[in-house]
């Protein structure tokens, strides 16, 4: 089993190769470094002595001996020691395919995604690479290329595994994939695809010793990830506490349904133009992220559906968070009432702005058609609640007129009446979500399908998350999805306010 140098020049004479024999050994940079090791007894019972090699210098060829040596007990380790990793990653998902089809394996979906990533960058990148040869180095390399992907720093890269992604990605099923650049929760898929894939190669298929991916992904810094912080109820006597000290009791708080309600009939009597976005996002709970990167094709107000399809971070379109994001969104006929009023509106400001008029294709956008910007959407929920607050205390503590208050900041009188029923805590925009999930829980609404409108990874999630709330709010809902937040009666004819008792 020691390394040895050999060539493959050949007496001129009987043809016969010289191997250990050459004279030109000694010369620099001639021949190979090799070596044998005892593998397992083929299955009639020969010997077998494998060799390894060519390598450079005898250093390398002691390194990968050693490998080696670590899994030559196993037949299977011997066997495989051609496989690549596309065979393996192939070999993999037909084992995981036909699980499914026993209905004990994967859903359709995980396994869509995970055929994508063995199709656009597990082979085009890797899968060249023998399983027993892959290193860190391998991994690390093929997601500096993906980031690399549809961004400037593209066009100076002429790396040949660069290059192989392109290709694979030029067109998927007939259709060119995506332009937009890759986002990192993509990248973490995909290793999530590859490590897995390796874990396999070591502990069932016992290839080799050890995973190389492991460790490519690291957490940032060594403490311990903290628990998830569980939403906490505005309650009366939480809300009386907040207004003598200004201290919030916990860091994720959750409106009950009639603050939300009056949060949402302020937004509306103060002209809020991206009212529209808090409406559904108190009723439905999108992320942040998915509500600025919903798009129009996406949105049918004759279904009465929103397909949310993508996320929006750091300005940069992305998957959504996790695969069980992408999803369809039913709407209840006020949601849809209110989204048609905002397509007018939006038609208004088209004809506005004219030539300079910039389509974005989304939903919600600025007034000249462009992206919203995630924390705009962010900043301008916090201003709705300070200008909550402030109009109270101008009426309550200043002892202004209704009128004089609106004035003052630039607003309706509606609004001021608005804000004078009840004092608003303040949340923010995340908690929306959190509203929306414990208010459908406590309406009576089913876990799975509230699972599924919010996006989450599995009903038992949301229950863990959100029971405990739920229950302190069932008492404030009383009506399912359409009518679970109460609002202000617009078909008074005196124009008075009318709010349920509670919270």
């Amino acid at each position: 089993m020691k390394p040895y140098k050999a060539c493959s020049c050949r007496d001129p004479e009987t043809k016969r190769l010289l191997g250990k024999k050459c004279s030109d050994l000694p010369k620099k940079g001639h021949g190979g470094w090799y070596a044998r090791y005892e593998a397992p007894p083929s299955a009639e019972g020969k010997r077998r002595q494998p060799r390894i090699g060519p390598y450079t210098t005898e250093t390398e060829c002691k390194k990968e001996l050693a490998k080696v040596l670590g899994t030559a007990a196993s037949p299977k380790a011997h066997d495989e020691r051609k496989t690549t990793l596309g065979e393996y990653l192939e070999r993999r998902y037909a084992w995981r395919v036909s699980e499914a089809e026993t209905g004990e394996g994967l859903k359709k979906g995980t396994l869509d995604a995970e055929r994508e990533a063995i199709d656009l960058y597990g082979k085009p990148g890797l899968g060249h690479i023998k399983v027993v040869d892959l290193t860190d180095e391998h991994f690390r390399e093929l997601y500096a290329a993906m980031r690399k992907i549809n961004r400037p720093e593209e066009q100076g890269d002429r790396s040949e595994i660069l290059r192989r992604l392109k290709d694979a990605r030029a067109t998927r099923g007939g259709r060119r994939v995506h332009t937009r650049p890759i986002g990192e929760s993509r990248i973490r898929r995909v290793h999530a695809v590859l490590h897995g894939a390796l874990t396999d190669a070591v502990k069932l298929s016992k290839i080799r010793p050890d995973n190389p991916a492991d460790g490519v992904w690291r957490t940032k810094g060594g403490k311990r990830k903290p628990g998830r912080a569980k939403p906490l109820l505005w309650t009366d006597e939480r809300v009386e506490q907040w207004l003598r000290t200004g201290v919030v009791p916990a860091k994720v708080m959750v409106w009950t349904a009639a603050q939300t309600g009056n949060f949402l009939d302020f937004a509306d009597a103060c002209e809020e133009r991206l009212y529209p976005a808090f409406h559904l996002d108190a009723y439905y709970g999108p992320r942040r992220g998915e509500l600025v990167a919903a798009e129009e094709q996406s949105l049918s107000l004759e279904r009465a559906r929103l397909h949310i399809l993508q996320s929006q971070s750091d300005d940069e379109l992305d998957d959504t968070k996790t695969e069980a994001g992408w999803r369809q969104v039913p709407l209840d006929p006020e949601t849809v009432r209110v989204h048609r009023a905002w397509h007018k509106r939006k038609l208004e400001e088209r004809l506005r702005w004219g030539e300079l008029y910039q389509d974005s294709g989304r939903v919600y956008c600025y007034e000249d058609g462009t992206a919203l910007k995630a924390e705009y959407l962010s900043s301008r929920f916090r201003i709705l609640i300070e200008r909550h607050k402030n109009l109270r205390d101008g009426v309550r503590e200043k002892g202004w007129s209704v009128e004089r208050a609106a004035r003052h900041y630039r607003t309706t009188v509606a609004a001021v009446e608005v804000a004078l029923l009840m004092p608003l805590p303040p949340i923010r925009l995340h908690d929306l979500r959190h509203g929306a999930a414990t208010m459908l829980l406590a309406a009576g609404v089913d876990d799975k399908f509230v699972s599924e409108v919010l996006g989450h990874a599995s009903v038992s999630f949301t229950k863990d998350v959100y029971a405990v709330v739920a229950e302190e709010m069932a008492a404030d809902a009383t009506r399912r999805i359409a009518a679970f937040i109460p609002r202000q009666n617009r078909l008074s004819a005196v124009g008075a306010i009318s709010v349920p008792s509670g919270g």
